[in-house]
């Protein structure tokens, strides 16, 4: 990475931005801010420990974070050698709602709009008049590609199926923290190792003053970015912010982690496996596997979450399982007075669905954009439209990932049982309620998740529609069962000669290596 030549000098004038804590969050904040801000007018400084460990477990991404690479201006094949990444087309998940189940949730789209109507309309109608269509499975080019174990960049042509989906990244979160902590050093954020041991506050304002560290320094600033973890060592303690437990819907509270020996083939998605008490994840990186199992202490026990784990990993361990505790839940304010909270001093949600990074991200690209000034300093009415922002996010996600577990078939088992029989957030019941009555879901342009994503977990949990919108009885049933199945074969035929994922990665990464030996 080149470093970016004629940095500023430092200013006493410039508004001074403190981020408190590194790993991915504190990095991805100080990468994200000094990009997107005028080093003339602001000044970013990193105070974090090696002492500290980070969870740093997060390692499967969403889409958006190659727009925020992007934004950067990240070398994307200079990133993924760094970083041992790989690619994800999406998600399978194995006997979620029953045993001998398998979906994906595909990063892409299913079918195409026909007749003015969103495509699980027509799909819903052909299926409701009995006509032979399968699953919605079958119309997503995304999920046919994932499950070849291939990879191929996107078609630039909207009007090929190849265009028709996106990807986002395995990573070391370890390695990604360490590439974003080179490039933001090199562009002028100044890094100082320490812990802190004493936040002082304004006596009549209530605003962070001054932050000590443990060698007896101390750092003042006029905004604080909370990016401590768990700890949540300023939003959380130091300002009292309340903490929102969803661990009643959510009760998945602790995780063991582990990676061990990759094995072929380079699977180009993130595999997540219903257990009796909890999950388990399989991430592939170019060098070993991550795995994990999420589970309830309410319903398992550690031994058992252990003994299940290892049974499950397909190749010998490179390390002892690793625990970690938490609780879902978020902050009922991200940002209270100059105290900004990004990451797990937020908010947490399991990474079911690789919410956690993408969180990150939101929070960093909505305080770019409503960062105070010198002039006008921290106007309240700026901290109100991040906390609605940032409230939309996490309870958008959350819905989310809830249908994964109150939609489910595997009575007998009291975690299954139990979330089975849960009340459901309304937000969420309204969703399924939507969906069922007219196949109707969710259109965000804001956050997460997109329409495909909610039809993938729906109905690959077995939540179907009993009816349709009319604007889908346009087209004579005869041709549309005609073109659903022509949807299917252009699909299938447009699968003929794909590189593997393997293959692409080991290409586009030694692309690298070929320039730079020239």
């Amino acid at each position: 990475m080149q470093a970016q030549a004629n940095l500023p000098p430092p200013s006493r004038d410039r508004f001074r931005i403190v981020i408190l804590g590194g790993g991915t969050a504190g990095w991805m904040c100080a990468a994200g801010l000094v990009r997107l801000l005028d080093p003339a007018d602001y000044g970013i400084t990193l105070i974090e420990s090696d002492e500290i460990g980070t969870v740093g477990v997060g390692e499967a991404t969403l889409p958006h974070i190659k727009t925020f690479n992007d934004m950067l201006g990240l070398d994307e094949a200079e990133f993924l050698r760094d970083t041992r990444g790989s690619i994800k087309l999406g998600i399978e998940f194995v006997d979620w709602n029953r045993p001998g189940d398998r979906y994906v949730h595909p990063f892409g789209t299913f079918g195409e709009p026909w007749g003015g109507v969103d495509f699980q309309h027509s799909w819903a109608r052909a299926r409701l008049a009995g006509r032979d269509v399968g699953s919605l499975q079958d119309y997503s080019y995304a999920i046919a590609l994932a499950q070849a174990n291939g990879f191929e960049l996107p078609d630039p042509d909207p009007k090929s199926i190849r265009s028709t989906y996106a990807y986002a990244y395995h990573f070391d979160a370890g390695l990604y923290a360490a590439f974003l902590r080179n490039w933001a050093t090199a562009r002028g954020v100044e890094r100082i190792e320490g812990q802190v041991t004493e936040v002082r506050r304004h006596a009549q304002r209530g605003h962070v003053e001054t932050l000590t560290l443990k060698s007896g320094e101390t750092i003042t600033g006029d905004l604080f970015v909370d990016c401590s973890g768990f700890r949540s060592l300023l939003v959380g303690q130091a300002m009292g912010v309340e903490w929102y437990d969803w661990s009643h819907w959510l009760p998945c509270d602790r995780a063991l982690a582990v990676p061990c020996e990759r094995v072929a083939p380079l699977t180009p998605y993130t595999r997540a496996t219903a257990q009796r008490g909890g999950w388990i994840w399989r991430i592939p990186l170019q060098h070993r596997t991550g795995n994990g199992h999420v589970f309830s202490s309410r319903f398992c026990t550690e031994d058992e979450a252990h003994a299940t784990l290892m049974a499950a990993i397909d190749a010998p361990a490179l390390a002892e399982p690793r625990l970690l505790r938490f609780q879902a839940g978020r902050r009922a304010r991200a940002w209270e007075g100059n105290c900004v909270a990004i990451g797990l001093a937020g908010g947490f949600l399991e990474p079911l669905e690789s919410t956690s990074i993408f969180l990150i991200q939101a929070a960093v690209t909505d305080l770019a954009g409503l960062i105070p000034t010198r002039a006008i300093g921290i106007d309240p009415r700026l901290a109100a439209e991040f906390n609605r922002l940032f409230a939309i996010h996490y309870d958008r996600a959350r819905d989310f990932v809830i249908l994964h577990y109150a939609a489910n078939a595997r009575a007998g088992e009291p975690l299954w049982d139990h979330v089975r029989a849960m009340a459901l957030p309304d937000s969420l019941a309204h969703k399924i309620a939507l969906f069922e009555e007219c196949a109707a879901v969710p259109e965000y342009t804001l956050g997460l998740f997109s329409r495909d994503s909610w039809l993938a977990v729906l109905e690959g949990q077995r939540v179907l529609p009993r009816a349709y919108s009319p604007l889908a009885d346009r087209i004579p049933l005869d041709t549309l069962e005609a073109r659903l199945n022509a949807l299917r074969a252009r699909i299938a035929d447009n699968m003929t000669g794909r590189a593997s994922h393997a293959a692409f990665l080991k290409n586009y990464c030694a692309d690298i290596e070929l320039e730079r030996a020239r």
